[in-house]
């Protein structure tokens, strides 16, 4: 546990070094949803029926920005493969360095949602559950991106191929995410849809970094 928090204070700090590359994803989450109000129009109940899907999408498409660098740094530095051969289980790196991906990216993002949120009229008892499903569904995505980032790591033009693998395994999230925030905004219990994004979370915690170990090792032979 020492070395797995190590290893996101170290990437936390990188980060805050690079701190551009989260604003680049906050400014494009917030630009982006608000081309839609011009798109459809400024009618109230229009942008309220379309709120949850529109930030779902958005801040997916937001955290797709920041996967390409999740290994990419390290693996040209040589830090990666120092990383395989320390002490530290490959898979727990894998885990603290998703943990500050989200901390950088995710968690900014729902900071950024509530004023979304207003843009688009929803309602407090929508803009809550919003918050708690996204709260569990963005590390969902980063935890899925990781094992894009790392089956893409040193081929050509691997920032065109994350999005190719990744978006096919990010439509459970968005579909439970949004479907919470539906329920919320029409009077129905979001707890299934939230039951369903814990459990996902649950079994990509579990999954993901193995599966994204493994493809770092092939990547590094």
């Amino acid at each position: 546990m020492k070395g797995l928090v190590l290893m996101i204070g170290r990437d936390l700090r990188l980060a805050l070094r690079q701190s551009a590359d989260a604003w680049l994803a906050v400014l494009f989450f917030v630009l982006t949803a608000t081309l839609f109000p011009f798109g459809v129009g400024p009618e109230a109940a229009t942008l309220r029926l379309i709120a949850p899907g529109v930030i779902w999408v958005v801040a997916l498409l937001a955290v797709l920005l920041s996967l390409e660098r999740l290994f990419l740094a390290d693996f040209e530095d040589g830090s990666l493969e120092q990383l395989l051969l320390s002490p530290l289980p490959l898979e727990l790196a894998i885990l603290g360095k998703v943990a500050a991906h989200w901390l950088t990216t995710g968690l900014p993002l729902i900071a950024a949602a509530p004023l979304l949120a207003v843009l688009f009229h929803m309602e407090p008892a929508g803009l809550l559950t919003l918050l708690l499903a996204m709260l569990v569904g963005t590390p969902i995505l980063s935890l899925i991106g990781a094992v894009g980032a790392a089956l893409t790591l040193g081929a050509r033009r691997g920032g065109v191929l994350i999005p190719l693998l990744v978006l096919p395994l990010y439509i459970p999230p968005l579909i439970f995410g949004v479907g919470a925030t539906e329920s919320a905004l029409s009077g129905l219990s979001a707890r299934p849809d939230l039951l369903l994004l814990g459990a996902l979370l649950l079994v990509m915690l579990l999954v993901a970094p193995l599966a994204a170990a493994a493809a770092l090792r092939q990547a590094l032979e």
